[in-house]
């Protein structure tokens, strides 16, 4: 059974940089495991403290087996300092989903034609990952 969830919510403007860490570390754990039942995707909208994470996960009984990583674990455990707002949870469906053969993210800035000015990571990583002034990429 498949499952999808959004989670959106939004992070004090000082534990950004703390925040995006633990995100990077889960997905330094998801890359090294290489689940085949997990699709997750963690976005920072343009204001640089609201976050969305989308995840959809296959198993037998329809359960999410994200939380039991141990980054995901360690990303949650002190959580409520860095949030200026509770997650909201919502159960999603998935309508349709489409990822070209070498994703956008880990193109270099100005290498994706008309995503010059969206793409501030290099290398795809996150680690030349800095929060604009003013929150706007």
């Amino acid at each position: 059974m498949i499952s999808s969830v959004v989670v959106s919510y939004r992070v004090r403007p000082e534990a950004v940089a703390e925040h995006v860490r633990l995100i990077r570390a889960v997905f330094e754990q998801l890359h090294a495991e290489q689940p085949d039942n997990v699709e997750y995707k963690v976005v920072c909208l343009a204001d640089g403290v609201s976050f969305v994470h989308v995840s959809s996960v296959s198993t037998p009984d329809g359960s999410n087996s994200l939380p039991e990583l141990a980054a995901f674990k360690e990303f949650g455990k002190d959580s409520a300092a860095r949030v200026a707002t509770a997650p909201v949870p919502s159960a999603a469906d998935i309508i349709g989903s489409y990822s070209p053969a070498a994703p956008l993210s880990d193109l270099a800035p100005g290498t994706a034609p008309g995503r010059e000015s969206d793409l501030p990571m290099a290398g795809g990583n996150g680690e030349n990952y800095e929060r604009p002034p003013g929150g706007v990429r």
